[in-house]
């Protein structure tokens, strides 16, 4: 699947200007492709018990479900001057378990292959491996 990176920064660009951030004052935004064609996004959210702040990919992650599944195929997020970061590690967790296996991500240093963004992910398969259960 061609990935049109341009349309997908625009995206989270975007996504940076919704960002509810009165604490930090960094918002985030995040942007994907899924498998079946589809753009999903997210911005931070953060909230005064900080251990409860949705990050960029968590908005993501669940406008995936909510719009029907599938699995990413293109991701990026940047800050709020429009710069590429990287997600942090909870957020690479997260695009792990949703990911398909063709998942590339924009960085910092340009578009890596997922397995180079969290190399030896834990995952679904590492826990039906110990109970049985898919």
């Amino acid at each position: 699947m061609a990935v049109d990176w341009d349309v997908l920064l625009e995206e989270a660009r975007r996504m940076t200007r919704l960002a509810y951030v009165p604490y930090s004052g960094y918002p985030v935004g995040a942007a994907a492709l899924v498998d079946d064609g589809r753009l999903v996004s997210g911005c931070n959210v953060e909230n005064a018990g900080y251990g409860v702040t949705l990050c960029a990919e968590c908005g993501l992650v669940s406008e995936l479900a909510k719009t029907g599944g599938g699995r990413l195929v293109a991701f990026v997020c940047v800050n709020a001057d429009g710069d590429v970061i990287m997600p942090c590690g909870r957020c690479r967790q997260l695009l792990s378990e949703h990911r398909s296996p063709e998942l590339t991500v924009r960085t910092p240093e340009g578009v890596l292959p997922f397995d180079q963004v969290l190399p030896q992910a834990f995952g679904p398969g590492d826990i039906a491996a110990v109970t049985g259960r898919a």
